[in-house]
């Protein structure tokens, strides 16, 4: 069939290309629509088994020469509230790693992936976006603003929270907006972080510091809206807010990329994959930026479906549908679990009554005094 490719990967993005490499390395014909996008100066603090899937799917080589190790991951309670959690350390030699993860610039990874896909002779790329999608005769035929027409049996959707294949296959959807938004850019510090992620969780969300190598740490801050854009306006008062913020703990802070704020949102679908469309990444969830979740979910995402495709028969009639049912099920408790877990955390981070905050206190005091409950937490967080 002129025009056709068994699959076809829909939206940019870490995860979008990492489901274009997959399906072209479980042997299918591929067709990535991604437009031209600014590079992401954002980072991403990537738990092992994110790594070690990515490796294993030729995305990356080492990762030492990619990311910063992360080693210990502490919480500090800055809310000052009456029932405030006891200050909590996770040391990754705890439990038996060298490292819970990396941290990487995602620019570095977006470089990764891409040489991947050159290196895939099933994988297309073009330069488009998705116009229009509609299932008949079997196939989904697809509109794209190039001009350009095609079908494909398979239609994954990369495309973010307002994801166009969602729509078109029909897939409910859920979303709370928060009045927080995230503040994200570089720091450098008078003490470096040595390999420790710090979390400071403050009334309206976290304040998290991550290792960037040496004294670099990249800043992800919580807040209400006009707080972060407030802050922003003002150099120095922004360096004033982080000296505040850290207790001072660094020694001197100085910015060392411009500061970018984004909205936050909860979403959330009935099921990730029917009718021969699958959606990935944050088309299929979003949340808040606490517990380094999000693009670790969205890289299992893609594990799935690629073990999905690797069992699939493309000379069986339905074997499209029959990758969506089976990809949708396999996803489901994983999207689940982990959205249920990420909204608890932050919005108990957020509630003003007591006995919200006196849950979350307990359990913070349990899991800083309860082995058991210490290595189901860290294995909760690192997607096992």
């Amino acid at each position: 069939m002129a025009n056709h490719t068994q699959i076809a990967v829909i939206g940019g993005g870490l995860v979008g290309k990492a489901t274009a490499v997959a399906a072209a390395n479980a042997g299918f014909s591929t067709l990535h629509v991604a437009p031209e996008a600014p590079v992401d100066r954002r980072t991403s603090a990537l738990m092992g088994p994110s790594v070690d899937y990515m490796i294993e799917a030729g995305l990356i080589g080492d990762p030492e020469t990619l990311g910063v190790p992360l080693t210990n991951i502490q919480i500090i309670d800055a809310t000052n509230r009456l029932l405030r959690a006891p200050e909590t350390m996770f040391s990754a030699s705890e439990f038996g790693h060298r490292a819970f993860g990396w941290n990487f610039a995602n620019a570095r990874l977006g470089e990764s992936f891409s040489k991947a896909a050159a290196g895939s002779e099933r994988l297309d790329l073009r330069a488009a976006t998705l116009e229009s999608a509609r299932r008949g005769e079997g196939v989904w035929h697809l509109e794209l603003s190039d001009g350009g027409t095609l079908t494909a049996d398979l239609l994954v959707g990369a495309d973010g929270k307002g994801s166009s294949v969602r729509k078109a296959a029909g897939i409910a959807v859920r979303e709370r907006k928060f009045e927080q938004a995230a503040l994200v850019c570089d720091l450098v510090l008078g003490r470096g972080l040595d390999g420790e992620s710090v979390e400071f969780h403050y009334p309206n969300g976290p304040f998290t510091l991550v290792p960037a190598g040496g004294n670099r740490a990249n800043l992800v801050w919580i807040d209400r809206l006009e707080t972060l854009e407030d802050a922003r306006r003002e150099p120095e008062h922004l360096v004033t807010l982080l000296n505040q913020k850290t207790n001072h703990l660094f020694g001197s802070i100085s910015v060392a990329s411009p500061s970018f704020v984004f909205p936050l949102s909860l979403l959330s679908v009935d099921v990730a994959g029917r009718d021969a469309a699958v959606l990935v990444g944050e088309s299929a969830h979003a949340f808040p930026p606490i517990g380094a979740q999000g693009l670790n979910l969205g890289l299992r995402d893609v594990a799935s479906l690629h073990a999905c495709l690797k069992v699939a028969n493309p000379r069986s009639y339905g074997w499209a549908e029959a990758v969506a049912r089976g990809y949708g099920t396999a996803r489901r408790g994983d999207l689940t679990r982990t959205g249920a877990f990420v909204g608890g955390l932050f919005t108990s981070l957020l509630s003003p009554h007591l006995p919200a905050q006196a849950l979350r206190s307990v359990g913070l005091w349990a899991l800083k005094t309860s082995p058991l409950l210490r290595k189901h937490a860290i294995s909760f967080g690192m997607g096992q």
